[in-house]
């Protein structure tokens, strides 16, 4: 059914994001997508009359149709977006949407290689530049639990010596990282044939068939060729082997702070999160190891 006007406004809200906020045509979308949800089952006949338990039936009606928390957060900020856009254009005088809480969505975390599904990966023949450069890039991922765009941005000066490498993080922050020895090995047998297909002045360690410095989605796309090769039958990605980095590091050291220095993460958190501990494993460190835990006997 027609609801002129409600979606009247729509196409003045469409150049708001386009023009004034200079949102991304995809953003765009998907704001539209679910105002045009909301209009179907909408009980009001002008946005005026929109309120805050308006906002929460329109909520519960999503919740019914069986949508992820995601989407019902995405369908809460696209109201609350545009019923801001509604107060400077006067149609409302406050937000409806802006005390009503999003379901908690819980953060996914990607599934780790094993150890051994890891070697099975790396198992790959020097047989050609490009399998050599390949295992260079996928024995550093995981040797040293890099990101995709870290080692995209690997320069040949980042490389202090033959046993570590720099590493340029998130909000421009800077790390030493230690090579082991198979990240060692392979990076040196990339960098004695990487004149083959680089040019002189190309400062990228890690380059493609174009001679330039190759593309994080490059990167992502031989990883996964390779799991299909090695017959991994899982998706393989930069991000599964720095997860896997970072599991398997905690499983052997049990030192959290240790992992999250080396994952680069600002916050301890974001590493117990990371690494999927629980608060009892926590407590257990802390136990043994606080002085003031240790109870006396």
């Amino acid at each position: 059914m027609e609801r002129p006007a409600l979606t009247e406004w729509l196409d003045k809200f469409l150049d708001y994001l386009k023009y004034e906020r200079n949102l991304s045509p995809k953003t765009q979308e998907n704001y539209l997508r679910q105002l045009h949800s909301v209009i179907k089952t909408a009980n009001f006949d002008n946005w005026s009359e929109l309120t805050t338990d308006h906002v929460r039936k329109i909520l519960a009606q999503a919740k019914r149709e069986q949508l992820s928390p995601r989407s019902i957060a995405l369908r809460l900020s696209s109201l609350r977006t545009f019923c801001q856009f509604l107060i400077l254009n006067q149609v409302l005088d406050v937000n409806p949407a802006k005390s009503v809480r999003a379901p908690k969505q819980g953060r996914p975390l990607p599934k780790q290689l094993s150890v051994d599904q890891m070697d099975q990966l790396l198992d790959i023949e020097p047989d050609s530049l490009l399998a050599i450069r390949d295992r260079a890039m996928m024995e550093l991922t995981y040797g040293c639990g890099l990101r995709l765009a870290e080692l995209a941005g690997l320069n040949l000066k980042d490389i202090e010596d033959s046993s570590q490498i720099l590493v340029q993080g998130k909000g421009s922050k800077e790390r030493l990282l230690p090579l082991g020895r198979e990240s060692r090995k392979w990076l040196n047998a990339w960098l004695k044939v990487r004149g083959q297909m680089a040019p002189f002045d190309e400062m990228a360690v890690f380059v493609s068939k174009h001679k330039r410095r190759i593309s994080p989605r490059q990167i992502a796309k031989r990883m996964q060729l390779w799991a299909n090769k090695q017959q991994i039958n899982q998706q393989v990605n930069p991000h599964k082997l720095r997860h896997s980095f970072a599991t398997h590091m905690l499983e052997s050291s049990g030192d959290l702070r240790a992992v999250q220095e080396l994952l680069g993460h600002a916050n301890l958190s974001t590493t117990q999160v990371y690494t999927h501990l629980d608060f009892q494993h926590l407590s257990n460190v802390y136990d043994k190891t606080h002085p003031r835990a240790q109870r006396k006997k």
